[in-house]
C-alpha cells in the first residue's frame, strides 16, 4: 500500500483532453475589501439625478406622514387615562412597526403608478424589441451544493438550449460549480455532466471543490480567481433557477451599453409549485411581486440591491470591489458572511459602480420551498445572515441607500419578535387593568387619572393598519384588470379576486406561526446558535405527521397561553386577539393541509393559477420534460466508478492537484486509508466507510485505486454491495 502515501495525485494512463472538465485557467486577482478602510474604485463617482432625489423624497415624506398620523391616533387611544410605562413601550413599538408597514405601502403605491403608466426601464431594456448582437464574453455560473443532479442538469440544459435559439450561443460558456459533499451526488453530478456535454456540445464545464469554504460566495470567488480573466460578465444562477435565452442576451447587451453598471438584478418569478403552501407563495409573488419590485426599482435607481441569483455581474467590478472579509468573532455573528449578496452589492456601489434592477424584463424564474417548515428552515439561515449585517453597517464609504438595504434585511427579521413583544405588552396592560389596583391619584395631584383606552378609536387604528397591508393587494388587482392577456392567464378577474381573498385569509393564519418561528430564530442566534448550511428540500413537501406535531407544538402552545390570558381579562380582549390566536391554534392542521400536493394530475388547478402555470414559457416546459425523463435513482459512487471506466478516467483526471503539508492530517482520509487497508473485500470496505470517509477516498486517486482493487463479493457482480452511508 505504499502508493497510498503519495503526496500528489497522478493522472491515469491513457487520459486525454476529451475528459478535461475545465478549460485553461485565466486568472483574475480578487482581493478582500476592508470594511473599516475605503478607497474609491474605478466606477463612476456619482450618478444620482435630481428626479431620483424627488422620488426618494416622496417615499420618505409619505412614510413619515403616515407614521406620524398613525402614532398620533395610537397616542389618542392610550392617553385617555395618562400614559403608563407599559403603554409608552407599546407606543414606541407601534411607531416602529407602523413605519415598517408605511414604508412598504409607499413603495407599493409608487409601483402601482409605474406599472399603470407603463414607465420604461431605467436602463432602456425593451423586451419587445429585436435581440441585439453581443460582443462580450459571458459566463453562466451554476453553483450547486448537494442538489439532485438530474434536476440541476435538466434546468441547465433548458437554459442552454434557450440561449442557443437566440443565435448568441458562441458568446457564452457554462460552468457547473459544485460544492457537493455527498459522495453519491458528486459522482452522479459528474455522470450527468458528461452526458450533458455529449448531447449539448462544447462550452460546458464542471468544477468540484473538495471543501465548501465560504459556501456560495467562496464558490463564486474561486471561479473568479481561476477563470474570471476570460470573461466580461457572469450570470449567477441558483440550483432552482431558470432564465430564458432572450432575457440573458438582453441583460448582457445592457451591460455592454452601460459600462458604469456592475450588476443588474432581475425579478425571479416562482414556478413549479406543487403544494398548497408553495402555490400560495407562487400566486402572491406573481400578482403582487411586480408591483412591489417596480416601486423599489423606481426609487432605488442606481443604488439597487442583489438577491444572489438570476442576476448579471461585471466580472472586473466584482473582482476589484466585492471581495468579502471574514467578520470578527465567533459564529453565529462572526466568520464568513452568509447573506453575501447584499454586502457584495453595497461594496460595488461603494466603489462607484451602479447597481440596477430590471423588474419588468421577465423571463426569470425560481422555485419555492414546498412547506412552511422548509420555508422556515431556509428563513433561519437567511435570518442569521441578515443579522450578521449589523457588523457591516458601520463600514466606511457605503452609500446611504446601501445601508438602508442592510437595515431592511435586518428589520425583516427583527419585526417578528417586535410584534410578539407588542402583543405580550398589550396583554400585560389588560391584565394590569383587570387585576392590579390602579393609582387614581398620582403624587401631588388633586384630580384622578382613570386607566382606560378608547376602544372605538383603537378599532379605527387597527383598520387603518390593516388597510396599509391590504390596499397594495387591491392595487395589484386593479392593474390586473388593465392587462387583458395576463388576466386571462390568471384564470380571469373573478377567479383572481377569489384567490386574493383566500390567499389573504390563509396568509393571515400563517403569519402568526411565522412570527413564532422567526422570533425563535432570532433568539437562538442572539444566544450563539449557528444555523449551519442545510440542503434545501425541493420535493412535494410531505412531512411526517409526528414531525409536524413536534415542530408546531410551540406555536400551538403560545396560542393556548394567549387564549387563556385573553379570556382571563375579558371576552372582548379574547375576540380582539382572535386573528392571531386562531392562526396559532390551527398551526398543526394548517401545516398538514398546506404541505400536501394540490390539484389534479395533468391539469393545473384554476384557483391560484398564474400565467406561467396556465401558459408556461418554453424554457420551463423543456426543463420539466427533461427532469421528468431523467432517472431518479442515485447509485453507490464507488460502484458507479468501478462499472464505468470512462467515468472513472474523467473523475480521476479532473481531481485537483494537491500536496499534503507535513504535520497536517486529514482525519477522514487517514481513517479511510486504515479501513481500506483492513478490509478484505470491496463489500467490507464499503460497509466500513461512512460518508465523510468515502468522500475523502474519492478525492484521493491513490486511495480510490486501492479501494477499487479490492475483490468484490462472491457472486462476482457486486450486486450485494451496499455502502454504510
Amino acid at each position: 500500500m505504499d502508493a497510498l502515501t503519495s503526496s500528489t495525485l497522478e493522472r491515469r494512463p491513457g487520459s486525454s483532453e476529451q475528459v478535461a472538465f475545465l478549460p485553461p485557467e485565466s486568472a483574475l486577482e480578487m482581493s478582500t475589501r476592508a470594511l473599516r478602510n475605503f478607497e474609491r474604485g474605478s466606477g463612476a463617482a456619482d450618478f444620482t439625478p435630481n428626479s431620483l432625489t424627488l422620488r426618494r423624497s416622496y417615499i420618505f415624506t409619505g412614510t413619515a406622514a403616515l407614521t406620524l398620523g398613525g402614532c398620533y391616533e395610537m397616542y389618542q387611544v392610550l392617553q385617555v387615562g395618562g400614559i403608563t410605562t407599559l403603554e409608552a413601550m407599546v407606543l414606541v413599538l407601534f411607531a416602529l412597526l407602523f413605519a415598517w408597514i408605511a414604508f412598504s405601502f409607499t413603495s407599493s403605491l409608487a409601483g402601482f403608478f409605474v406599472l399603470l403608466f407603463r414607465q420604461g426601464d431605467a436602463l432602456g431594456i425593451d423586451s419587445d424589441s429585436s435581440l441585439p448582437q453581443l460582443r462580450s464574453r459571458n459566463a453562466m455560473l451554476l453553483p450547486t451544493y448537494n442538489e439532485d443532479p438530474y434536476r440541476v442538469m435538466a434546468r441547465l440544459r433548458a437554459i442552454h438550449e434557450s440561449v442557443g435559439e437566440t443565435g448568441s450561443a458562441s458568446q457564452f460558456d457554462w460552468y457547473v460549480l459544485s460544492d457537493t459533499t455527498d459522495p453519491s451526488l458528486w459522482i452522479a453530478e459528474e455522470k450527468c455532466f458528461m452526458q450533458l456535454r455529449r448531447e449539448a456540445g462544447t462550452g460546458l464545464f464542471y468544477r468540484h471543490r473538495p471543501a465548501n469554504t465560504a459556501r456560495k460566495s467562496g464558490n463564486i470567488e474561486d471561479w473568479v480567481k481561476r477563470f474570471g480573466g476570460g470573461y466580461d460578465h457572469m450570470i449567477i444562477l441558483d440550483a432552482d433557477s431558470l432564465m430564458t435565452g432572450d432575457t440573458i442576451v438582453r441583460l448582457a447587451a445592457a451591460m455592454e451599453s452601460h459600462p458604469n453598471v456592475a450588476l443588474i438584478q432581475t425579478l425571479p418569478i416562482v414556478v413549479n409549485a406543487r403544494t398548497l403552501f408553495a402555490r400560495l407563495q407562487q400566486f402572491a409573488g406573481r400578482l403582487y411581486g411586480p408591483l412591489i419590485a417596480a416601486g423599489i426599482a423606481w426609487w432605488h435607481g442606481s443604488e439597487g440591491n442583489y438577491w444572489g441569483h438570476n442576476a448579471i455581474i461585471r466580472v472586473r467590478a466584482f473582482a476589484q470591489d466585492a471581495g468579502l472579509p471574514e467578520l470578527r468573532g465567533r459564529k453565529p455573528f462572526g466568520g464568513h458572511i452568509l447573506s453575501h449578496d447584499f454586502v457584495e452589492a453595497a461594496l460595488m456601489r461603494r466603489a462607484g459602480w451602479a447597481i440596477h434592477m430590471a423588474p419588468m424584463l421577465g423571463g426569470s424564474f425560481e422555485e419555492c420551498p414546498p412547506s412552511l417548515l422548509d420555508f422556515a428552515a431556509r428563513d433561519r439561515r437567511w435570518c442569521q445572515g441578515n443579522l450578521q449585517h449589523l457588523a457591516v453597517l458601520p463600514a466606511r464609504g457605503l452609500h446611504w441607500v446601501s445601508r438602508l438595504h442592510l437595515l431592511t434585511g435586518i428589520g425583516s427579521y427583527l419585526t417578528a419578535p417586535l410584534w410578539l413583544i407588542f402583543l405580550a405588552l398589550g396583554i400585560l396592560i389588560s391584565l394590569q387593568a383587570q387585576f392590579v389596583r390602579p393609582e387614581y391619584f398620582s403624587k401631588g395631584s388633586l384630580f384622578p387619572q382613570w386607566p382606560a383606552q378608547d376602544p372605538v378609536l383603537a378599532a379605527w387604528v387597527f383598520l387603518g393598519t390593516m388597510g396599509l397591508l391590504i390596499v397594495p393587494k387591491l392595487l395589484a388587482f386593479l392593474l390586473l384588470l388593465t392587462q387583458r392577456e395576463t388576466r386571462k392567464r390568471f384564470g380571469g378577474g373573478f377567479v383572481a379576486l377569489v384567490g386574493i381573498l383566500i390567499e389573504t385569509l390563509l396568509s393571515s393564519l400563517i403569519a402568526p406561526v411565522m412570527m413564532i418561528f422567526q422570533s425563535t430564530a432570532v433568539g437562538e442566534i442572539l444566544l450563539g446558535r449557528d444555523a449551519g448550511w442545510q440542503v434545501q428540500r425541493r420535493d412535494d413537501g410531505g412531512v411526517p405527521r409526528s414531525e409536524t406535531v413536534r415542530r408546531y407544538a410551540l406555536p400551538t402552545l403560545v396560542g393556548i397561553v394567549m387564549a387563556i390570558a385573553g379570556y382571563a381579562v375579558s371576552l372582548p380582549l379574547l375576540l380582539w386577539m382572535t386573528p392571531v390566536i386562531i392562526g396559532l391554534l390551527l398551526a398543526i392542521p394548517i401545516a398538514l393541509l398546506s404541505s400536501g400536493s394540490s390539484g389534479g394530475a395533468g391539469r393545473p388547478p384554476r384557483l391560484f393559477a398564474t400565467p406561467e402555470q396556465t401558459s408556461p414559457p418554453q424554457v420551463l416546459v423543456r426543463a420539466n420534460q427533461l427532469a421528468t425523463a431523467a432517472p431518479t435513482a442515485i447509485g453507490c459512487p464507488v460502484l458507479e466508478l468501478r462499472n464505468d471506466t470512462g467515468l472513472l478516467d474523467a473523475h480521476v483526471n479532473n481531481l485537483p492537484a494537491s500536496k499534503r503539508i507535513r504535520g497536517q492530517v486529514n482525519p477522514h482520509l487517514a481513517i479511510a486509508r486504515a479501513k481500506i487497508e483492513d478490509a478484505e473485500s470491496l463489500e467490507e470496505a464499503l460497509r466500513f466507510l461512512n460518508t465523510h470517509q468515502t468522500f475523502a477516498a474519492l478525492n484521493s486517486a491513490p486511495l480510490l485505486q486501492a479501494l477499487l482493487e479490492l475483490p468484490i463479493s462472491a457472486d462476482g457482480t457486486g450486486s450485494r454491495l451496499k455502502p454504510a452511508f
